[in-house]
């Protein structure tokens, strides 16, 4: 029985956890879940300091997280750059940031708009007119 690495039956022998022991997470990955509330996006920069992180929203649709030298003569400590598309109902004004122990979150609220129409009844009058027609 050949026992290569490329053999299909490598994998039963060995199972992943010990073939592979250290979780493998990719350098620039920003953690994305959902509340009710809002949308959280986590990224974890350690070494970088606060001023470097630049935090911007393009067109109204687009999340922007990257890292910016402060001055022509420094260069950040890592480069990071990520471009999100915000989903449709948020509230672009109500973007919130925060920067602690390496870890930047970012919480994006949710709008709760009411679909249809609203109608409002103190411009009613008091005796609705009905009109109807005689068969």
């Amino acid at each position: 029985m050949d026992l290569s690495p490329l053999h299909p039956s490598w994998q039963y022998i060995y199972p992943s956890h010990l073939l592979f022991p250290y979780q493998f997470t990719p350098e620039n990955y920003v953690h994305w879940t959902q509340t009710p509330e809002s949308h959280i996006f986590s990224a974890d920069l350690p070494g970088i300091r606060k001023e470097e992180i630049k935090v911007e929203v393009e067109d109204s649709r687009y999340l922007i997280i990257r890292t910016e030298a402060i001055d022509e003569s420094s260069v950040p400590a890592k480069n990071f750059m990520k471009k999100f598309r915000l989903p449709g109902r948020v509230d672009i004004d109500g973007i919130s940031a925060g920067y602690e122990h390496g870890v930047l979150t970012i919480t994006v609220p949710r709008t709760f708009r009411r679909r249809g129409f609203y109608i409002d009844l103190a411009n009613q009058p008091e005796q609705p007119e009905v009109v109807a027609r005689a068969a």
